[in-house]
């Protein structure tokens, strides 16, 4: 059962389709709110929406999927439907998104940054459980400007790089 009505995609302020514009205003929203911007790495989005007014947020993707925070050690699954409520430098209320404890899948509800900062962010679960971790563990690497080169190969097999 999807928690996404016709009702609340009438009042979203932003709400897009296509992985690759999902992708970027997921992070730009995590950057907006102080948030590391790796810190929900879905796979094949196909929607994904923001209320302004509550800052309700939704993502969803084609099927769950999972990834391994390689910084932490750490295997996280995330639903078909991820959503949650953000404001500056926390997520409420997060649905769709799991983490391996020992041996088992724990859900996580809450995720925040202290305030004043100390580097930390913390992950916290519906029991109460919680975990902090460094921040710099969920940050993407900017790509360096090399990396944004186009590579185009031409039918006479010679290559042609384009400045993007």
């Amino acid at each position: 059962m999807s928690l996404i009505t016709d009702e609340i995609r009438a009042s979203a302020s932003e709400m897009y389709r296509g992985h690759e514009i999902c992708e970027e205003k997921s992070r730009f929203l995590l950057t907006e709110m102080g948030l590391p911007n790796g810190l929900l790495p879905l796979k094949d989005m196909v929607e994904c929406g923001y209320v302004k007014d509550t800052g309700f947020v939704w993502l969803i993707q084609k099927k769950k999927s999972d990834h391994k925070f390689e910084k932490i050690g750490r295997p996280v699954q995330y639903a078909t439907e991820v959503t949650a409520y953000v404001e500056p430098k926390r997520i409420r209320k997060l649905t769709g998104v799991k983490t391996k404890e020992l041996l088992m899948w724990v859900s996580l509800s809450d995720i925040y940054i202290d305030d004043p900062p100390t580097g930390k962010i913390t992950f916290k679960s519906p029991t109460g459980l919680s975990r902090s971790f460094p921040v710099e563990a969920f940050q993407l690497e900017e790509e360096p400007a090399a990396a944004k080169e186009e590579v185009k190969v031409n039918a006479g097999s010679a290559v042609e790089v384009k400045e993007v």
